[in-house]
């Protein structure tokens, strides 16, 4: 065998060939363990109780040497505590040969596959190929979990182990193999052992203990997503990376953690939960326990084989998929804010484009409205038959050219200015009686000449309004008893006071004296809305 450097332990050895990615070969585990095992035996005889690990056993690549003082300190590596058995692990201060068969089956399992001894080991010949059957049996017989159900004879497990390779190394005393199945009337239960049960179920059924059972959802296999977490070393259990493996993926990850432990069928693990052990679970139904968020990291896990118990998120096999449901979990309450901010977002928004919208309708209908009122004031050209009528109401009190507050002129009037007449002026004839009477018979222009208005009067009623003249004049009824023809514009202005028509021009377009005549003859003779002051109003048919 060629060395490379010579370690001080067997621990030092371990950690220099997993860092190069090397592990012990077949014969070399034989060469050095089967003398272990002797040297066990006889301090065995002489101590009694032993703590076996690979840090208190010397290592030289001619053989192995156990030092019994380095066994009197607890072990400090987790791997080192993963070779002690069960019992040891939880109280017993150091174990008899049983305890040592135990040991020395973790140190070979360590040695061949260079995986530590635990949850979610494979079987050795899932990782290193070419392995003699005997030797794979071998191992599930010495890493039985029940130390009643465990073989105890190392000089049986001597002589096993040279017969996986005779010529690696001398042939240990004789020893009753058969005491690896079965010593003292006890038989030796692999169903119990560490290492998985092989393919189609081989081996009794695992008798687990009395537990509280809880209903499983057995259907399909869990898939679990990508995420960085690092491998946890907590706990002296196994790690199930390849030995000089560089960092993979955490989905590699995964997947090879779970493979690993969904090759052990058994129901092993229980859950303490609300004061209640919830299990035995196969790793298949608690990794979908755990994705399911119904077992979370924070919960306490035993393993029923090795009897270990602590946190989930304690355990390398089992941390990461407790990592990944909460950041699964994470996530989902991350989406369903989101959604709720956009759907609150979103009914803001619509909200606002509902007031603007309303807004912008309100805002159209004022226009339409101010639309169609400046409309039908524009066209005051309001057809009658074809006709079209403009109002301009003239009241009285107007100062000298210019219109006042209550002179109502709309398109096409022209805005007319007048002039009138004040009481007092000595410009015709003084008003009594509060008629304020203005010349009769004559034109519009000859009417508002002659009228005088005396300002002094304040109890006068309230001026009227061009549509209260219009109601009479825009009727048109007395163009068709003079035989207007529908293409002569007519011009009606009409001055009215106290109900009459004391003064009206009539022109029209074409010229036509007759119809003049006509026209301001019917337009003298309406009943007009009565009121003391002068109104003048011209009325336009087209």
């Amino acid at each position: 065998m060629t060395t490379e450097s010579t370690a001080e332990t067997l621990r030092d050895e371990l950690e220099r060939r997993r860092a190069l990615g090397k592990r012990f070969t077949l014969k070399e585990v034989v060469k050095l363990v089967v003398p272990l095992c002797a040297d066990l035996a006889a301090h065995h005889k002489i101590l009694g109780k032993l703590a076996v690990h690979p840090g208190c056993v010397v290592y030289s690549p001619e053989g192995l040497r156990f030092d019994e003082g380095a066994s009197h300190e607890p072990p400090i590596q987790a791997r080192d505590r993963a070779c002690l058995p069960p019992e040891e692990r939880h109280g017993k201060p150091g174990g008899d040969k049983s305890a040592s068969v135990f040991s020395i089956g973790a140190i070979l399992y360590e040695m061949i596959t260079g995986q530590s001894v635990g949850p979610g080991m494979r079987r050795p010949s899932d990782i290193v190929k070419g392995l003699p059957e005997s030797f794979e049996v071998l191992l599930s017989k010495a890493l039985v979990t029940d130390p009643t159900h465990r073989p105890s004879d190392l000089e049986a497990l001597a002589q096993a182990l040279h017969h996986a390779s005779p010529s690696a190394s001398i042939p240990p005393p004789p020893a009753d193999e058969s005491h690896l199945d079965a010593e003292g009337g006890v038989e030796v239960d692999v169903s119990l052992s560490m290492i998985p049960p092989a393919p189609g179920g081989a081996g009794k059924p695992h008798a687990a203990p009395k537990q509280q059972f809880s209903q499983v959802a057995s259907a399909g296999i869990m898939a679990f997503a990508a995420t960085d977490s690092p491998a946890s070393s907590r706990g002296g259990a196994a790690a199930t990376s390849v030995p000089g493996s560089t960092a993979r993926n955490s989905t590699e990850r995964l997947a090879e953690l779970k493979a690993a432990l969904e090759s052990d069928p058994r129901p092993r693990y229980v859950v303490i939960k609300d004061s209640i052990d919830h299990g035995p679970f196969t790793a298949v139904e608690l990794l979908q326990q755990i994705a399911t968020g119904n077992f979370r990291g924070d919960l306490y896990l035993r393993d029923t084989l090795s009897l270990d118990e602590r946190l989930i998120d304690d355990w390398e096999q089992f941390a990461p998929f407790a990592q990944q449901a909460r950041l699964g979990k994470e996530a989902k309450e991350r989406k369903r804010e989101l959604e709720a901010t956009v759907h609150k977002e979103k009914s803001g928004t619509r909200a606002k484009a509902l007031i603007g919208g309303g807004v912008i309708l309100l805002v159209l209908a004022a226009g339409v409205g101010w639309w169609m009122r400046a409309r039908a004031s524009g066209e005051n050209k309001a057809q009658v038959q074809g006709q079209v009528a403009v109002v301009s109401d003239i009241d009285g009190g107007f100062r000298t050219g210019e219109v006042g507050d209550n002179s109502l002129a709309s398109e096409g009037s022209g805005g007319p200015k007048f002039s009138y007449k004040k009481a007092g002026d000595g410009d015709g004839p003084t008003p009594s009686g509060g008629s304020y009477p203005a010349a009769r018979g004559g034109s519009c222009a000859a009417a508002q000449a002659s009228y005088v208005e005396d300002y002094t009067k304040r109890n006068v009623p309230p001026d009227l309004t061009a549509g209260a003249f219009q109601s009479v004049l825009g009727r048109g009824t007395y163009l068709n008893a003079c035989g207007v023809p529908p293409t002569t514009t007519v011009t009606v202005c009409a001055a009215v006071q106290n109900g009459i028509a004391v003064g009206v021009t009539v022109s029209t377009s074409p010229v036509d004296g007759a119809l003049n005549s006509c026209i301001r003859s019917a337009v003298q003779g309406l009943a007009y809305p009565s009121h003391p002051r002068l109104d003048v109003t011209t009325t336009v048919f087209k």
